[in-house]
């Protein structure tokens, strides 16, 4: 099993927090890290400082292909490649079909913008927006995918999309429906995204309860990992996240520091909670590595894995937070190849003294 790390760019600050697309770029690059997905939000950032024309509607988009251009010079310069452009946000199934036209054009300028990061992957998040504004007709989710998918095969190259269930997900909320969608969609550009935390957050985790779990919550994994290895083909498997969560001391209701009357309980859980594999000393209690072996051995996935933490910390604004957080991903990752028996793909140079790295961790 060869397989390449990579981090989500907001996992290691968020730009809004004070942390430069440049410090957690040298961050990564210090620890070893192969790859990062590149949240749009960190594109944006970037773009900020050289658009002089800038609306209150965000960059222009002259603004954000510089620095597409820029984030791809700085990547190659660091022997970084970019895995995907993400999250493609509040897309499938929505009700107001002028709103989906209206995403279609945004999409159309990610392609352009995917090519001048030089990736071919758009991750697509299921639809999380109110149960009023995403229908229930799964004919209508699938045809919708269906049309991405489409636009992605006219593009010479093609873009992929990389289709994910969250736990908070309003219609597919589990790996099981988002699997069922990628088969209906039916398109060679169209995959999906394996989440350890997603997978775990809906089926075992239940935030608003004092145990944590739901019920009958190891048997659930159990059952949902024997019909993953039976039923899912691995080269519909684009890439796959592994992380953790911290499991709360009290439920996530009304009093909690962390409550949110405005967002799903799992979802304010994941905004705030995320942790690395093997963080157990700072509350990381799911079944992650019984997923994690199911990907890797099962399954047989090779590949992109990618750390895609959110957590508090990434709102913090001490200039240490970017440097904390790759080395903690680090850690993490030198624990799961040992645990899952990983082989790793040799980066590139430029590169750092990874041996000399881990022996310093």
């Amino acid at each position: 099993m060869v397989c390449k790390l990579g981090i989500t760019s907001m996992s290691l600050g968020r730009c809004y927090a004070g942390h430069s697309f440049v410090a957690k770029l040298d961050a990564a690059q210090k620890y070893g890290y192969q790859g990062i997905e590149l949240f749009h939000e960190d594109l944006a950032d970037v773009a900020k400082g050289g658009d002089e024309s800038m609306s209150s509607s965000g960059p222009s988009q002259k603004a954000q292909l510089a620095a597409a251009r820029e984030i791809s010079r700085l990547c190659k310069d660091r022997g970084i490649e970019i895995i995907c452009l993400q999250p493609f946000s509040q897309y499938d199934g929505l009700v107001d079909r002028n709103e989906h036209q209206e995403r279609l054009k945004q999409l159309t300028f990610w392609f352009n913008l995917a090519r001048q990061l030089g990736t071919d992957i758009i991750q697509i998040p299921a639809n999380f927006l109110p149960a009023d504004k995403v229908t229930d007709d799964f004919t209508v989710i699938v045809s919708d995918l269906r049309e991405v998918a489409d636009m992605g095969l006219a593009m010479n190259p093609p873009i992929r999309f990389a289709y994910e269930s969250l736990c908070w997900s309003t219609r597919i909320d589990t790996w099981e429906l988002c699997w069922g969608i990628v088969q209906l969609v039916d398109r060679p550009n169209f995959g999906m995204c394996l989440d350890t935390f997603n997978i775990a957050g809906r089926i075992y985790a239940d935030p608003l309860k004092y145990s944590g779990k739901t019920v009958n919550a190891e048997e659930a994994v159990r059952d949902s990992i024997a019909e993953m290895v039976r039923i899912v083909d691995v080269n519909k498997v684009f890439y796959v996240q592994v992380v953790d969560a911290e499991r709360l001391d009290k439920p996530l209701l009304p009093g909690h520091p962390f409550y949110n009357a405005d967002q799903p309980a799992r979802m304010t859980w994941s905004r705030n909670c995320r942790l690395f594999y093997g963080e157990q000393d700072r509350g990381a209690y799911l079944p992650v590595a019984q997923i994690a072996r199911a990907f890797f051995h099962d399954l047989g996935f090779e590949g992109w894995v990618s750390l895609e933490l959110f957590n508090r910390r990434m709102a913090d604004t001490g200039a240490d937070v970017p440097e904390e957080l790759a080395r903690r991903g680090a850690i993490s990752w030198a624990k799961l190849q040992k645990d899952m028996g990983l082989a790793v793909e040799a980066k590139p140079d430029p590169k750092p003294d990874v041996n000399r790295v881990f022996a310093s961790l």
